[in-house]
């Protein structure tokens, strides 16, 4: 069983593969109307159209994805980098080179970002421009060739491997196991080496001497991958989900399965689903004798059924038919189950139903350094991974409830590193509890996943009500520790601090946008920015209600020249989570030195309990109504 920290880690390499494919899942979708309608076995085929097709695979989307990857690993520096060492990959090959693409181009990307932080405050004034061009040049030359060298002989290396592989099962009768290879080959987009290479030219001798071949189908059933997308469609989140539909059509009807690869690349152990879902297919047309006449290609059903014989009509539909069943039936327990696979190993079956249940909630229990008396509970800290926002507005609601409930019961918020070994319970994002509870291993320790979400909250007061009954009423309000370190002069937002009416298309870009205004404040060191938006990477910054506070690891911390905070408004909302309802329309962009941001936190959390208020904020038009708010 993998270690939480190894889930972890999977997790984030998932969330990376799916930030870097989704961006460009618009091209795929045109790459494939494009050969659906216009290659020679299309709906309309036209000779002078299809020349569109091989280039665009060869060439355009491979240079996206490269784009794209090293985009997010190194900026706009990173992303030209990162397409560059991508076209060195691209002409090393002679297969579409789309593997090599997501490995090519976030290493340009952290090449560059590498070097610009080797460099930084050495370059002599003047001489910026010229080092940031030619750096990106060289950097980019040396990888091209390595690409060109070194991973495109590798990745055609493996090509002839799984070919290999395929040939051994072949022929030593194990065709259904055929699938354990050629469905992880078809996502690597190695299909026509496999197919092509391999199965068509058994195919053809086979049909030749029998009328038809199973090996016609075994690459080309579209029963799989139509599965896969219709759970996607059912169970998937965000833009996968949006976009599955459509991808549907055009790999069912318009047979081209490459439509599906980028789902599979973003989800990698989907890949389970593909290979069940591809042997039961083998399996069925090998239990009922069945076979196609010929290449089915595009490898849509309709060019299935019309080069199916009449004899083999039953098996063909069934090997179709059974194999989207068993595709769709593993994926969609793979993408119901992914969030509660990331929660931690509970020890019984019980505590794993309670676990789920409170997923549902918005919040999951995690484990615990021991039984709490919660008669004796004194300290309660909601941390975070910097200490700064979303821990900062889930103490501000938390110490809100306790001096409503007349517990006096000290609730601050605090960085994961910089827990106390006297505090009692410690309340974090479930992604963070692992760490939290090595900081504090005596402590009991409660995990969320929307800080804003008062049914923790709610709960955990009834323990401590329930706990406190029977002894003496507890008269006085509760501690208010709002920091560590006072301040003489509060924190006060600004005009140039509130920025109203914005759009965005992705929170990386909100992010950045809030990381410059930031900076343009003199808050922060324009390095912060990166921080931000690896800060998100680790775990996201929405709150809930509508509320995103974007902000900078602990390590950035030196980055920060002065506290400030900068106020976003997007009133039609950006996808900030995964789930379709974690859409931002407040984006409250934070850099602190010490604590001076809490009242400002602390007005935000307020405004939850006035009704209309956030939606005052995320619509208004005056800045200054604004500022009466969160400065109030």
């Amino acid at each position: 069983m993998l270690s939480p920290g190894a889930k972890v880690k999977i997790q984030s390499f998932g969330r990376f593969l799916s930030n870097m494919v989704m961006p460009n899942i618009g091209a795929f979708i045109a790459w494939g109307f494009i050969t659906a309608l216009f290659i020679k076995t299309g709906w309309i085929p036209n000779e002078y159209l299809s020349k569109l097709v091989g280039p665009m695979v060869t060439y355009m989307l491979p240079l996206l994805l490269g784009y794209t990857g090293g985009k997010l690993i190194g900026g706009e520096r990173g992303a030209v980098v990162g397409a560059i060492a991508t076209m060195g990959v691209v002409i090393g090959t002679n297969v579409p080179m789309f593997l090599g693409a997501m490995i090519a181009g976030p290493l340009g990307g952290w090449a560059i970002k590498s070097f610009d932080r080797l460099v930084e405050g050495k370059i002599k004034a003047g001489f910026e421009m010229l080092v940031n061009n030619f750096s990106a040049g060289i950097i980019g030359m040396i990888l091209a060739i390595l690409g060109y060298m070194v991973v495109g002989p590798v990745v055609e290396h493996l090509s002839a491997l799984l070919a290999a592989g395929v040939d051994i099962l072949v022929k030593h009768d194990l065709l259904p196991l055929t699938s354990i290879f050629v469905e992880p080959a078809k996502i690597l987009f190695l299909n026509n080496a496999i197919g092509n290479g391999i199965l068509v030219p058994l195919g053809i001798q086979q049909s030749h001497s029998l009328g038809q071949s199973a090996f016609f189908l075994i690459e080309a059933n579209p029963g799989p991958g139509f599965g896969m997308l219709l759970a996607y469609a059912l169970f998937g989140r965000g833009t996968a989900k949006q976009s599955a539909p459509g991808a549907c059509i055009i790999h069912f009807l318009g047979g081209i399965h490459e439509i599906y690869f980028p789902y599979v690349l973003m989800n990698p152990r989907l890949i389970i689903a593909m290979i069940l879902g591809g042997m039961t297919g083998v399996f069925t047309l090998v239990a009922f004798h069945a076979g196609l006449v010929a290449p089915a290609s595009p490898g849509s059903i309709i060019a299935v059924l019309l080069m199916t014989p009449q004899s083999s009509f039953v098996g063909v539909i069934l090997s179709v038919v059974l194999s989207c069943v068993v595709s769709f039936a593993v994926s969609a327990l793979l993408l119901k189950t992914q969030r509660q696979s990331e929660d931690q190993d509970l020890s019984s079956a019980t505590d794993k139903i309670k676990a789920m249940k409170a997923e549902s909630k918005g919040q999951s229990t995690a484990p615990t350094g021991g039984a709490v008396d919660y008669a004796n509970v004194h300290k309660i800290i909601v941390a975070c991974d910097a200490g700064m926002g979303s821990s900062a507005m889930g103490a501000g609601l938390l110490r809100k409830k306790m001096k409503s409930a007349g517990l006096d019961i000290s609730v601050t918020n605090t960085a994961i590193n910089d827990l106390p070994s006297d505090v009692d319970i410690v309340i974090t994002h479930k992604d963070l509890t692992n760490r939290a509870h090595k900081t504090a291993p005596q402590a009991e320790h409660l995990s969320l996943t929307n800080f804003l979400d008062g049914t923790l909250y709610d709960e955990l007061i009834e323990k401590l009500k329930q706990a406190h009954r029977g002894e003496a009423a507890v008269e006085t309000p509760a501690t208010v520790e709002e920091s560590s370190d006072s301040q003489d002069a509060p924190f006060k937002l600004t005009l140039n601090d509130v920025k109203l009416g914005l759009s965005a298309n992705t929170k990386e870009e909100a992010i950045r946008f809030a990381g410059e205004q930031l900076a343009a404040g003199g808050y922060i060191k324009p390095d912060y920015i990166e921080a931000m938006l690896e800060r998100e990477s680790m775990v996201s910054t929405y709150l809930g209600e509508s509320i995103a506070v974007p902000h900078g690891t602990v390590e950035a911390k030196p980055q920060v020249l002065k506290t400030g905070i900068v106020f976003c408004q997007y009133p039609q909302g950006i996808q900030w989570g995964e789930d379709e309802d974690d859409v931002a329309r407040l984006v409250i962009a934070i850099a602190a030195q010490n604590d001076e941001h809490l009242q400002v936190i602390s007005a935000v959390t307020n405004a939850l309990d006035e009704d209309g208020v956030i939606d005052q904020l995320a619509t208004t038009s005056d800045p200054q109504e604004i500022l009466n708010i969160l400065n109030a």
